[in-house]
């Protein structure tokens, strides 16, 4: 969330990026905070006064009785400001819980490079590598074909948890695993720490990540538990220092997330993205980075080409767009997403999402950084997120780009060394 101080002192520059998203709800709140927070601290400030007073005034009777004098107006004085404290601590609340509801929503400040626009089909694109390829024959559906070879369960995924399930077997699970591991050693060889984090958080740590609203309903919750199923390990990783201090001789921290995320949504529309594209169980590498502010937007572009090079290890033809003010969400101030060649669509789909969230995270966390130079300051840090590979959509991609004539698939060279040397599915 934005730090209070900040909209306070800087109210126009939330009210122009307000504009520039096109969200007027959130624009009409920016009075009314500014309003209740003026209110909150007159009254902060008088409840200190009254309990002060509360303080000093026992003493006052003391020596009131001594020297005798009447101490009815003094008694009848102690014995209200309990009450009017009480009173005024419960207004302070409720103005407090408004304050917090309009600063949780209102989203981040935008990059003077995001470009405007109303939905996702206004998204720029910055860059292609690659030849999309134009088969010379019909390319079979991904998912008939792996159920075909034998790699693949859709229909008894389905029956013990449902659609949007699904089964990976032989070689195709290995591809799975082959390209969690590119991924992973693409990362620690460059100083990325690999962590498996918890696949459950609880509704505190996953406020302090994103606006729920985003997020609760494609969420899994978990029945009669305070819990939630990770959606993307990107949200443990953020919040695994929630409320901590760190030394700027730690930072940049850069790890690498490893997990399963899951999520309600599946696609019901498009040629294919009924089969691995779009689905409730997915395992995802992650790249999570904890910074200095001066230092995050270097960081983003090393966040993406991190992901890029892996995709050219694949071999996979794609672009890269600069995610639009009508598609970029709450959360980040400047997105990319990798979109990756499907030539059964003939189109881009994307695979990678990669976000400089700058401190919108951490302040919503308090998570924080001492001055290396002023010991006494201390300052909101900087996190930003992306995919290193998603593995689903990109076998989906692997099992399209790869595909020969007779149904065989080709297994790209870079993933062969794990697959015991296999050459195709």
């Amino acid at each position: 969330m934005l730090d209070l101080k900040f909209i306070r002192n800087s109210p126009d520059i939330v009210r122009a990026d307000l504009k520039k998203r096109g969200d007027a709800e959130k624009l009409s709140w920016i009075d009314d905070l500014l309003l209740k927070d003026i209110k909150s601290r007159e009254m902060q400030t008088e409840i200190n006064t009254l309990r002060n007073r509360r303080n000093i005034i026992s003493k006052e009777i003391k020596t009131a009785k001594k020297e005798g004098k009447d101490i009815s107006t003094l008694l009848e004085e102690a014995k209200n400001l309990p009450a009017r404290i009480k009173d005024m601590e419960s207004e302070l609340e409720e103005i407090n819980k408004q304050i917090k509801f309009y600063q949780m929503r209102i989203p981040n400040i935008l990059h003077e490079s995001v470009p405007v626009g109303k939905d996702d089909s206004e998204n720029v694109e910055v860059k292609r590598w690659g030849e999309p390829k134009v088969p010379s024959f019909e390319l079979k559906n991904h998912g008939e074909l792996i159920v075909e070879k034998g790699l693949a369960e859709f229909e008894r995924a389905a029956k013990i948890s449902g659609a949007g399930f699904y089964m990976l077997k032989g070689n195709l699970a290995l591809m799975d695993l082959a390209l969690q591991r590119l991924a992973i050693d693409t990362l620690t060889q460059r100083g990325y720490i690999p962590v498996i984090p918890p696949y459950m958080m609880n509704r505190a740590a996953y406020e302090g990540v994103t606006d729920l609203a985003d997020f609760e309903n494609v969420m899994y919750a978990i029945d009669g538990e305070d819990e939630f199923l990770i959606a993307t390990s990107e949200h443990p990783m953020a919040a695994m220092y929630m409320g901590e201090i760190f030394e700027e001789k730690d930072l940049p921290l850069k790890l690498a997330g490893i997990s399963p995320c899951f999520r309600r949504e599946i696609g019901s529309h498009g040629l294919d993205t009924k089969g691995l594209f779009r689905v409730h169980q997915f395992h995802k590498v992650e790249q999570f980075i904890y910074c200095k502010p001066e230092d995050s937007w270097a960081l983003h572009e090393e966040l993406l080409k991190n992901a890029e090079d892996i995709f050219q290890m694949l071999g996979l033809s794609y672009h890269v767009v600069n995610i639009c003010t009508g598609d970029i969400g709450t959360v980040a101030a400047k997105k990319y997403d990798i979109e990756v060649w499907m030539p059964r669509e003939s189109a881009y789909r994307e695979v990678v999402s990669c976000s400089n969230c700058t401190a919108y995270q951490s302040v919503r966390l308090n998570i924080r950084a001492r001055d290396a130079h002023e010991f006494e300051k201390k300052y909101s840090l900087h996190t930003l997120n992306s995919t290193a590979v998603a593995t689903t959509r990109t076998l989906r991609a692997i099992l399209e780009n790869y595909q020969e004539e007779d149904g065989t698939v080709v297994i790209p060279e870079v993933l062969r060394p794990y697959m015991n040397g296999a050459e195709t599915l």
